[in-house]
């Protein structure tokens, strides 16, 4: 376990400056891709989502009073996500966890490192580290697997789950919120190269179905 340490991510934009997302490039790609009725699947960017990374013994005084501040217990197991309030908490490794939540980034990163009270563990804000891409509808598993070595079947990869794994060659996290909703977190260089994948990936379901029967 590291020393206890509080990060927050350096500020790149000037005063007044707009940020730009990781894949606002893609957005009419992303739109284009789009596809509707049974085959339907679609891709969209949720940017500048606030994430904070964690990293604590679980069971100790201090993890408790991390979850003090969170308002929810850590995840307990590979998979596991608790949420709380604005919240989720999704488990990366026995002692790490990234939190996604709606709060500012320095404000969560300030709280959870008051809650370290220096004893070892650290809290850094990782909201520029990562975006996210949402793919969503009927296809989106299909989608997914095709690059994926995850079991994407709902008996194994239940709503409310995430999992640290690949898409083709990226790293990412997949997290399911929803039946036909999943949420991938890439780190924000691999953003360009992924929208791009899910997007060939989703190519096959505009094509229509055709009947070969006579």
């Amino acid at each position: 376990m590291v020393d206890s340490a509080v990060t927050e991510a350096p500020t790149r934009l000037r005063a007044g400056a707009r940020p730009v997302s990781p894949a606002a490039h893609l957005d009419a790609r992303f739109a284009a891709a789009t596809v509707t009725g049974a085959q339907g699947v679609r891709i969209r960017e949720l940017p500048f989502l606030t994430m904070v990374g964690v990293r604590v013994v679980p069971g100790t005084p201090v993890a408790a009073r991390i979850e003090a501040a969170l308002g929810t217990a850590l995840p307990a197991g590979c998979g596991a996500v608790t949420a709380a309030g604005g919240s989720q908490v999704l488990w990366l490794s026995p002692d790490e966890y990234l939190v996604v939540s709606q709060e500012q980034p320095a404000d969560l990163a300030r709280s959870l490192g008051e809650a370290l009270a220096g004893e070892p563990g650290s809290v850094v804000d990782l909201s520029a580290n990562r975006t996210t891409f949402e793919l969503a509808g009927p296809r989106a598993r299909a989608v997914l697997e095709k690059g994926c070595p995850l079991d994407l079947h709902p008996r194994e990869f239940a709503v409310g789950t995430a999992y640290v794994t690949v898409i083709g060659s990226v790293p990412v996290i997949v997290w399911k919120v929803e039946p036909e909703v999943f949420r991938i977190l890439p780190r924000s260089s691999f953003a360009d190269f992924l929208g791009r994948w899910l997007v060939d990936a989703m190519a096959e379901f505009k094509v229509p179905e055709t009947s070969t029967w006579r």
